[in-house]
């Protein structure tokens, strides 16, 4: 039972990733528009993101949830050592959709529309910054347990070099989601041909902030090009991520936009499959060399196969709900389009 509780864990954080990361790249993309046509980039992001940015969050709610209870150990060295990035993150969340609610249901129309989009905006490019940052220092070895002093222990085990060039590749992963998701939703607009110069802007930005990762790993002495290309699954899987860039291409030029949103999310499970498999199943690295394993850390067996049987009875009453969100949203754009 313990792989189930370990595959709802990689699933739920990959599920969050690709669906949350879809969600707050709208803002991003939004932020980065030009003011003139970022009135019609508002438009469709809203529309991209709406059978999502509520939802979404299940995902993340779940891992924390899996981690508490199946990898107690594990879920108090993560809040422990990164509890101001977690606390920012979570800050950031709350923020970004409180801001996103009363900027479209306020019904007022005054000055605070500005306030509530600087926020929408801000937040949706800081949250997966730290997010990509936490990730990063649980692989960096940067946390050091015997460190006596306040900034070793909670500040410079996450606030670094390789961490600041992870949340970037975050936010460009992120960015880069969004604008292939919002194809589908724009392409009956005027604005498909801006959304299609923003997917390819964002793609550019992911391959930049990609190889700024791996620079910074090289001089973070982290060996990540050893993790990743040390074995035959690495190479494949960087190998074939890159080739699904040019099939992204093709499909946008035949116009489509649902197999965008699968490669999108294929390119995504990928790199979370290059990044983690090579140490799995150590999920958190210390600088002393030790490491937390999601077998060593894990918590009692009863308690285990008590989390597996409720993950999976609770499967099969999450998932087609959630299926029959994502198709109701979708026959809605298909009415709403008839109606044009």
């Amino acid at each position: 039972m313990i792989y189930v509780v370990i595959a709802f864990l990689w699933v739920s954080i990959c599920l969050y990733i690709i669906t949350g990361g879809a969600d707050f790249g709208a803002g991003i993309i939004e932020l980065f528009s030009r003011r003139s046509y970022r009135d019609k980039t508002k438009k469709i992001m809203s529309k991209s993101i709406a059978p999502i940015w509520e939802a979404n969050h299940m995902w993340l709610i779940i891992a924390v949830v899996v981690l508490f209870v199946g990898f107690p150990t594990i879920y108090t060295t993560v809040s422990t050592y990164f509890h101001i990035p977690l606390v920012l993150m979570l800050v950031g969340i709350i923020a970004r959709g409180t801001a996103f609610t009363f900027r479209n249901y306020d019904a007022v129309d005054d000055s605070w529309q500005k306030v509530y989009t600087q926020i929408f905006y801000y937040s949706s490019l800081l949250t997966p910054f730290f997010l990509g940052m936490i990730a990063a220092a649980t692989i960096s070895r940067s946390i050091d347990t015997e460190a006596k002093d306040f900034l070793s222990l909670y500040i410079f085990s996450w606030f670094n070099l390789f961490g600041v060039c992870v949340g970037f590749f975050t936010v460009a992963l992120c960015a880069y989601l969004a604008s292939l998701f919002s194809l589908h939703e724009a392409r009956f607009s005027d604005a498909l041909s801006i959304m299609i110069k923003k997917s390819r802007e964002t793609a550019v930005y992911v391959v930049v902030t990609g190889l700024l990762v791996f620079i910074s790993a090289y001089y973070s002495d982290i060996p990540l090009l050893q993790w990743i290309f040390s074995k035959a699954l690495g190479i494949i899987v960087i190998t074939v991520a890159t080739i699904s860039l040019l099939f992204t291409n093709e499909a946008i030029k035949k116009s489509n936009f649902l197999l965008v949103r699968f490669l999108g999310g294929f390119q995504i499970v990928m790199i979370l499959v290059a990044a983690t498999y090579q140490h799995n199943p150590n999920i958190i690295l210390f600088a002393n060399g030790t490491h937390l394993s999601l077998f060593d850390a894990s918590a009692a067996p009863k308690t285990i196969e008590a989390l597996g049987w409720a993950l999976l009875l609770g499967s099969i009453f999450i998932l087609p709900f959630l299926f029959y969100l994502l198709l109701s949203f979708g026959n809605q754009s298909k009415v709403n389009h008839s109606e044009q």
